[in-house]
This record gives C-alpha cells, structure tokens and sequence, in this order.
C-alpha cells in the first residue's frame, strides 16, 4: 500500500476523526486549523450510541466517559402539561441495545479526547486557505500567511462556511431558517428540584421552532439548556452573540413550571442565529472531498451534527485502507461519498422537519449504526 499525503482542511471535532482513522490506515496526515491553538469555545454536544461507537473504534472512548455525562433516559414532554409523550432507555439500556451509551459533553472535552490521539506536530494552526489547485501531480494548497504545501488527497472539514467546498462548488450562501437559539449552563444543584434532570429531556413547544432541551454535563455537574424560537429576521455581524436571559424567558413565559423554572436558573445565555444548507448531489472532485458541515450542514434538532462528522470519518478511513494510484483514490472517494450520502441527507431532512422522537418511536435506524461495520457502497452500480 502506497502511503499517501492527506491534508485535512480544519481542526475541529470531524477533521481530527478524520486524521485518526486515516492515520490508522497508515497514511501521512497533517491537520490544517485557522486558529491560533485549541481553546474551550463551542457548544455542548449529545452523542448518541452511534457516535459513541464511532469514537471508541477511534480510541477515544473512554475519555469522552470520564469527561463527559450519560443522561438516563431521553425523554419528550409536552410544553404546557409536562406529559411525557416518549422515553427511550439510554446509558446501560443503550449500551445493551445499540453497544454504547448515550454521552453528553462539551466539544472542548471532544477535542481534547481526540487530540490525544493524533500527534501535535502534525497540526498546523493559524493556518486559513485561501487558494486550491490540482494538477497531474497532486493538490496545491495555498494559505494567507503565503505559503503553500503540496498533496495527494486533501479533505475539506471546514465547517459550514467551508472554503474547501467554495474551491469545489463555487460562492453560495447558507440560509438563515428564521430560528434563533439560547445556550446556558447552571450548575446541578440550582435545578436539582426539575424532575429528572439527569435525562436527557425535549419539551416540545406548541410550534415546531419553539423548544427546550436539557442534559446534563460534566459529569452531571451541570445542566445544559437549549433552547430555540422563530425570529424573522438576524440583524447581528456574528452567528452568534450574547443573549438576554430576561428575553429567554419571556419566549417560554407560557411553558410548565418546570420548564420555567430551568431558565429561571440561567444567569448568562448565549443567542445564535441558525442556518442550513439543502444536501449536495456531490462531495468531491478529482483527489478532494468533503466532510461533516462542509457537506451536510444540519439543524440540531437530532442531535446529529457533529455524529455524522465522526461517522464520515470513520467510514473515509476504511475508503481509503488500500491505494495506488489517482484513479484509485477517486475510486475510494466515489465509495465514501456514496455510503454516506443516503444517510446524511435523510438525517439532514429529517432534523429540518423536527419530529424525531416527539412520539414513542423506533430509534434504531440512527442509534444502531456502526459506521466501523456498515457495508461500504459498491461503484460498479453507481
């Protein structure tokens, strides 16, 4: 096997999957991050069984345990009743049923967990491209300090503004969906009277837009609270901003008293815009792909986002066990883009529909994937 030199193009929770699992196909990585250094920012993100699978194939599962959560239960109520409309068994239910539990955690504890793994050296921070070029005798990267490295296969893992994507694809702008959403965290023991506050919990509000989802964190220690509303228009230079708890609460002022009463527990909030993307008919052109946001954008209201990120990256590294030549490197990418197109955009749809589990349903299409496992896609039928 032919060791190639892989470029991947962003550091975050997918682009680091990603350089574990090609590194473990005995490939040369090298990471490509705009920022200075890995500093604790982002949200707080839920993996489910699928993800949790995904990363312990990865070597990071036991990190994510001891940082992270296992929430009970995952459990839908109805915003001004508190009736339970659906409970699905979670932490060692799942680890039964589907062979990993449910983790909540934050993406710093994500990031460190995997950065463990792949080595520092081999990740260039500071680094934003702004140029990309193939030829017969591989892909020029260009970057705004000016300089400019050679590769093989380059991997776009740039998020949603993806300048991989651009090189690839063209301009196009994501869409504003006319929801907004507020991240807070409280410590525990301030909604410790909130009925099973160690689940993870969706109160359904009495629009698709308008929600709150709680888990815990950090061991249990915390409570994160989501919560999103319809807003028409986002005037705001940044996705995101500080928020108003005072408005927060005034948008669920209607909701059942334990809803309240975890807004009630929030001193600061966090207010972002949501955007998304229709899914892309292709991932990849010549020796370069895409992968995680960059590809398949996607509203949170599955919880999937950064999972399918860590499935992609799985699934690239199997693609990629055995090459030789460019032809087959485009043969393994045609692979990868055709095992996951499916999946992702019937998640991606599905997360903009917002239904998933608001009724006593079979989870098991999205939890009991294993993306180590799963049949690669045969070309020869594409």
């Amino acid at each position: 096997m032919d060791t190639l030199r892989i470029a991947i193009v962003g550091g975050g929770v997918g682009g680091l999957a990603a350089a574990i699992a090609l590194s473990k196909s005995g490939h040369k990585v090298t990471v490509f991050e705009q920022a200075a250094t890995f500093s604790r920012v982002g949200a707080d993100i839920n993996l489910t069984p699928n993800v949790v699978k995904a990363l312990d194939g990865l070597g990071a599962g036991q990190t994510i345990r001891k940082l992270g959560a296992m929430p009970t239960y995952r459990i839908s109520r109805d915003w001004d009743t508190s009736l339970e409309t659906s409970r699905l068994g979670m932490s060692q239910v799942a680890e039964q049923h589907y062979g990993a539990p449910q983790v909540t955690i934050h993406r710093a504890d994500i990031i460190h967990a995997l950065a463990e793994l792949f080595p520092i050296e081999h990740i260039q921070f500071s680094k934003r491209l702004c140029h990309l070029e193939q030829h017969a005798s591989g892909i020029d990267l260009s970057f705004e300090d000016s300089t400019q490295q050679q590769f093989d296969v380059v991997i776009g893992a740039d998020g949603i503004h993806s300048r991989v994507r651009s090189a690839l694809f063209g301009e196009e702008s994501p869409r504003f969906t006319g929801i907004v959403s507020f991240r807070s965290v409280v410590p525990t023991e301030r909604v410790q009277h909130v009925p099973e506050i160690d689940a993870f919990t969706k109160w359904w509000g009495p629009v698709p837009q308008q929600q709150i989802v709680t888990f815990p964190l950090n061991q249990g220690k915390d409570t994160f609270i989501f919560a999103t509303t319809g807003q028409e228009s986002w005037t705001e230079e940044s996705w995101t901003s500080e928020g108003d708890v005072n408005e927060l609460r005034a948008f669920y002022k209607d909701f059942h008293a334990d809803a309240r009463a975890l807004l009630d527990a929030c001193d600061t909030t966090l207010k972002s815009a949501l955007y998304e993307r229709d899914p892309l008919q292709n991932w990849s052109v010549g020796c370069v792909t895409l992968l995680g946001d960059a590809c398949h954008p996607m509203l949170p209201f599955m919880a999937q986002g950064a999972g399918m990120a860590i499935e992609d990256a799985v699934v690239l590294g199997r693609c990629l066990v055995s090459v030789s030549s460019h032809t087959d490197i485009e043969r393994a990418l045609q692979v990868y883009e055709l095992t996951r197109q499916e999946r992702t955009a019937k998640i991606q749809l599905g997360s903009r529909g917002n239904q998933w589990m608001k009724q006593q349903g079979n989870a098991d299409w999205v939890y009991q994937y294993d993306a180590w496992q799963t049949e690669l896609a045969n070309t020869s039928n594409a």
